[in-house]
């Protein structure tokens, strides 16, 4: 029997798709069941022109039947069969796609064929050491064999067979110290396999399963009549068929998105919320999402991997695809179906087309609408989502310099000081005084002890509403953002706050100027710990406070300290004094009487002291305890 040589550039090529293109050896298993899947596809297309063909869907089916004893595998579906020229065409030629040809040659919309590159057949060489292929096209007498041990290349010979239709027989290869090849042979992993990956195949995926049951218990049994068991095969459907995503919202209740969720995604509480999406068109998909109830313990860590699970046709492709989902939606869960996906030739991994993109998009929008629908119509249990989630959302505000700000802006919550609950920003714009030109907040780890700082007295004594922001994220998100509805954000401890009169800053500065030898006195005693010291337009009762003048804020150096490598960040920080308070004439008289000393000890107290007011440790508190002290004296 002469052994032909297959036509594509040969042994390489072949030994290339065995061991490069497929990173896990189950694979093949999806691969041989897609093949089947679209010959039945096929045969069920031609019969609805062909009349002679009388075909019941209902009776198409794949059959998996392991041989454990023969080491041999097979897969055999009803399909549309091969004759010898397309066992040649379709198996000897490496990459040519019988079913691709049958898509190009009948443009119908209906159609849907899954295998499209013709290489996932020759994954079956991965887990076999001789693969044998015996085929009946429908309407031929005639039926062939197809066989190969890999790149030395192939026979085709005549063969029998009762039906039309194709069965594919793996010799599974012997056990090695690296892998486990028994496992292909095995009835619970086979059927794991088939409800990994395929388990929407939409044609039945069968096999005999043996089972164990209880006989009769004879009627003569004596008292002590141990029970027996036998055991038996039976033939069971191994995949579900209909994806619950195809389903109308109508066929399917709660408790079955519920349960579906908890099954998929391993979680053992229901999620917040279910999100459908049905596409067609320039995008056309199916979605089923979840909001989860709870972040997942490892959320906002690196060992956390985002994506959506993507199918094509019902055939798993990746178990997250994290090209789906922007990071800042990274908690969504959920499934996406699609037959129009770009894959690469081993069908594992995408090519990054733009209909990823218009799937992503379209995605956005629609998680985007439904977060914002609870935001409006169920607020009690948006908070709870915020309490997860939220943070995600304000870095997703803060992070590619502010790209995705007008997408997650009225999705934000913050805590009002006025109104002692969270509020959105639309809320807070929507109560400002006709007055009141800018967004006030103030930013640290604590909201009571920020609702205490002496410039916030200042803003709600005006009658105006501050944020609390107490998360690390929340003055980067508000900065990078710059304003909201043409309303400027405002951290209180950040420069001009808008608050003063002509006539205040004027004798404030006046004041300043009029002082400038206790300042330069006091700025001299505390050297490079500030970068002036001045009369403050924003204290009313205390006797100092401290601001920062430049980019970094004193809340972001804080957070910024605690990176890595960011050692050296700094901000520039001024020393506000009350030129009202009774300290103030302390400070004026020990510099008119020339006690340096005393004015330098005065001078750091006041600093420490608005340290620990910003929450910021003090430099060195045993001296700042002594000089207490020796005051108390």
């Amino acid at each position: 029997m002469a052994v032909k040589q297959f036509k594509a550039e040969s042994k390489k090529l072949l030994d290339m798709m065995i061991h490069s293109i497929y990173t896990n050896k189950e694979i093949f298993l999806r691969e041989l069941i897609s093949n089947a899947s679209d010959a039945l596809d096929k045969l069920y297309f031609r019969s609805l022109t062909d009349t002679s063909l009388r075909i019941n869907k209902d009776d198409l089916h794949i059959l998996i039947t392991p041989d454990k004893k023969g080491r041999t595998l097979i897969i055999s579906d009803n399909g549309i069969g091969m004759t010898k020229d397309e066992l040649e065409q379709n198996l000897g030629t490496i990459a040519k796609s019988g079913s691709l040809d049958f898509k190009q040659n009948n443009q119908n919309e209906n159609i849907d064929i899954i295998g499209q590159f013709g290489v996932g057949f020759y994954s079956a060489f991965m887990v076999a050491s001789r693969v044998s292929v015996i085929s009946r096209a429908v309407g031929s007498e005639e039926a062939f064999k197809w066989e190969s041990s890999g790149a030395d290349g192939y026979t085709i010979t005549p063969a029998e067979k009762e039906e039309p239709g194709t069965e594919i027989i793996l010799v599974i290869k012997d056990n090695t110290d690296d892998e486990n090849y028994d496992n292909y042979l095995e009835e619970y992993s086979l059927a794991a396999l088939v409800k990994k990956y395929s388990d929407y195949v939409r044609y039945p995926i069968q096999m005999y399963r043996e089972k164990s049951r209880m006989k009769d218990k004879p009627a003569d049994a004596p008292e002590d009549y141990k029970p027996e068991y036998e055991t038996y095969t039976e033939l069971e459907t191994l995949n579900s068929m209909v994806p619950i995503w195809k389903k109308t919202k109508s066929e399917v209740t709660d408790e079955e998105y519920n349960e579906f969720y908890k099954n998929k995604f391993y979680d053992f509480t229901d999620p917040a919320r279910v999100i459908t999406s049905r596409t067609e068109g320039t995008a056309t998909y199916n979605a089923l999402l979840f909001i989860p109830s709870h972040a997942p313990y490892d959320y906002y860590t690196k060992e956390y991997e985002k994506g959506l699970s993507l199918y094509a046709s019902g055939v798993l492709i990746m178990e997250k695809c994290g090209d789906l989902l922007s990071d800042y939606f990274s908690f969504v869960k959920g499934v996406v179906d699609s037959q129009d996906l770009s894959l690469n030739i081993s069908r594992e991994m995408l090519q990054q087309d733009n209909q990823l993109k218009l799937i992503k998009n379209s995605l956005e929008k629609k998680i985007k609408n439904e977060l914002h629908a609870m935001l409006m119509n169920d607020r009690e249990k948006y908070e709870e989502f915020w309490k997860n989630f939220g943070r995600q959302l304000k870095f997703g505000c803060y992070s590619d310099y502010g790209m995705h700000k007008d997408v997650l802006q009225d999705l934000l919550l913050f805590y009002s000081a006025k109104e002692k609950k969270l509020v959105t920003l639309d809320e807070y714009v929507e109560k400002m005084p006709e007055e009141q030109k800018c967004i006030y907040y103030a930013a640290g780890d604590d909201a009571d002890r920020l609702a205490k700082l002496p410039t916030a007295e200042l803003v709600l004594d005006k009658g105006y509403d501050l944020l609390l922001c107490s998360e690390d994220v929340d003055e980067f998100c508000l900065q990078i953002m710059n304003k909201y509805k043409d309303k400027e954000f405002k951290n209180i401890n950040s420069g001009d706050l808008g608050l003063e009169s002509e006539e205040e800053k004027k004798a404030a500065e006046e004041a300043t100027t009029e002082n400038k030898p206790l300042f330069d006195a006091m700025q001299a005693a505390l050297g490079d710990k500030i970068k002036a010291v001045k009369v403050s337009t924003r204290l009313k009762d205390h006797p100092v406070c401290l601001s920062s003048d430049g980019p970094v804020s004193i809340e972001m150096e804080k957070v910024l300290r605690k990176q890595p490598g960011s050692e050296g960040v700094k901000s520039e920080k001024v020393l506000e004094l009350n030129a009202k308070h009774p300290v103030f004439a302390v400070l004026k008289a020990a510099q008119q009487a020339g006690d340096t000393d005393k004015l330098n000890k005065y001078a750091s107290i006041l600093y420490n002291q608005a340290l620990l007011i910003e929450g910021m440790p003090v430099d060195d508190p045993v001296a700042y305890a002594e000089a207490v002290c020796e005051l108390m004296k």
